[in-house]
């Protein structure tokens, strides 16, 4: 779609008018008319205000005149998976599992291959091909070429390394020891838990990235522990296959 169609049916579809829309990113309704007549596009800060109105990327608003990839790990990106700085804003270069919040969830490539890894194989590709493809690929990707600009001197490697030790400390009766946190996001590991009442309760926030492992439990069986944490909490939980009947274990404000 061109600019101006995609305009229109982001704004039909979230139900407001000419005027409203002009309202919220500072414009006068006639400036909205002509982008969907096609005679105008919106500057770049207005493409900007868009963007976080609708939470969709400028690529998106432009038609999608590229092909977004994360620059760290060679993703394909959908609006749904883009990366957000700290303030909230889309950061087209990277996935929400490689940036989240302003920060870079990887330093090490290593890591980042063997989590690709386990997410890449299938019947028509063994993890020995998705190995040599990953890497092949990302020494090619912007990231990885600037990680001595970009990178944190370790800073995010040693909060993560704390965060593992306070889990460990928790000593949790048949969890095994953590050895490695990887960026989790919040829609795909949001579980409900149920109260004794009946009700049922999400900690997190679906759009947010956390740091968070799978592990197998010591006393067998077909439960798994899941453990996810931030700057603010530590929680744990087990749960069958794909998540099913969850048991929240511990939830701790750090």
């Amino acid at each position: 779609m061109n600019t101006k169609d995609v305009l229109l049916d982001l704004r039909t579809k979230n139900g407001m008018s000419q005027e409203e829309l002009a309202e919220k990113v500072f414009v006068t309704r006639q400036a909205v008319s002509r982008w969907e007549n096609g005679e105008t596009v919106p500057n770049t800060e207005t493409l900007k205000l868009l963007s976080g109105l609708f939470g969709v990327s400028i690529n998106t608003l432009l038609g999608s005149p590229r092909t977004l990839v994360c620059q760290c790990c060679g993703m394909p990106l959908e609006d749904g998976i883009i990366s957000r700085e700290s303030d909230g804003s889309l950061n087209e270069d990277y996935c929400k599992w490689c940036y989240a919040d302003g920060t870079y969830t990887y330093s090490d490539m290593d890591d980042l291959i063997d989590v690709c890894v386990r997410h890449m194989v299938n019947e028509n590709f063994t993890e020995e091909q998705a190995r040599a493809y990953m890497k092949q690929r990302l020494p090619e990707l912007d990231y990885w070429k600037r990680y001595e600009q970009l990178g944190d001197n370790g800073e995010f490697e040693a909060f993560k390394k704390k965060l593992v030790e306070e889990i460990n400390a928790l000593q949790i009766e048949g969890m095994p020891k953590v050895e490695k946190l990887n960026a989790l996001v919040g829609q795909f590991v949001n579980l409900a838990y149920p109260l004794p009442s009946g009700a049922a309760i999400r900690f997190l926030d679906d759009g947010t990235t956390y740091l968070g492992t799978q592990l197998e439990s010591e006393f067998g069986g077909e439960r798994c522990f899941g453990v996810l944490a931030n700057m603010d909490f530590i929680l744990v939980c087990t749960y069958e296959a794909e998540g099913k009947n969850p048991e929240l274990i511990l939830y701790k404000k750090r």
